[in-house]
């Protein structure tokens, strides 16, 4: 029987087809041929991740970035509102002192009066002096502050200072029997309680 030579490509692309021992059977047609190497990953340069950061990190060091400058401004503007409120309290504080003090000249301006009248007559110096404790009295109580020298009324740990106990038949217990020092004010705008002596109980 005759044997026919085989054609060299129809060797490589018949499966079925007897490779002699030790031959290269070659790249097979049903396999995918590996990819060569890329240049970059070859010679070692960088990959790709080395263009830089990711956009999502450029947003968060951004939207850091102006938050810190808020809250810097935010303190800025806090510290200086404080400096303004200090200097227009310290303004009005002035403004009243100036106010109150004022309110005192015509009292000054009466106690020296009297004064220049000391070696006359003492009965207008003493009614003269009484007239400038009268609108001292006054301007006190425009001020928020009235006199309290009331006797007769029961006794009151708010607006009176017990300095002395007596025995007193006219007076009931309890009662104030005389205003040693008058208190000035009412309440949380009290100056000073009145000094008094009470009657005793019995």
């Amino acid at each position: 029987m005759p044997i026919h030579p085989q054609e060299p490509g129809r060797a490589a692309s018949d499966p079925g087809a007897q490779v002699p021992q030790g031959a290269d059977p070659g790249p097979r047609g049903d396999l995918p041929r590996p990819e060569p190497p890329r240049p970059d990953a070859a010679d070692g340069g960088p990959g790709p991740d080395a263009a830089g950061p990711a956009p999502a990190e450029d947003a968060y060091t951004t939207a850091i970035q102006e938050l810190e400058d808020r809250w810097r401004r935010a303190l800025a503007d806090l510290d200086n509102l404080r400096k303004r409120h200090a200097r227009e309290l310290e303004r009005e504080r002035a403004v009243e002192r100036s106010r109150t003090a004022a309110a005192f000249l015509p009292v000054l301006d009466n106690l020296e009066l009297a004064l220049t009248h000391a070696g006359a007559d003492p009965g207008p110096i003493v009614a003269g002096v009484r007239a400038v404790r009268d609108q001292a009295v006054n301007v006190l109580e425009l001020l928020g502050y009235p006199r309290h020298a009331e006797t007769g009324v029961p006794f009151d740990p708010a607006r009176h200072e017990v300095v002395g106990v007596v025995q007193d038949p006219d007076a009931a217990p309890g009662t104030v029997v005389e205003v040693l020092r008058p208190g000035y004010g009412d309440g949380e705008r009290q100056l000073r309680p009145a000094a008094v002596t009470v009657a005793k109980r019995e």
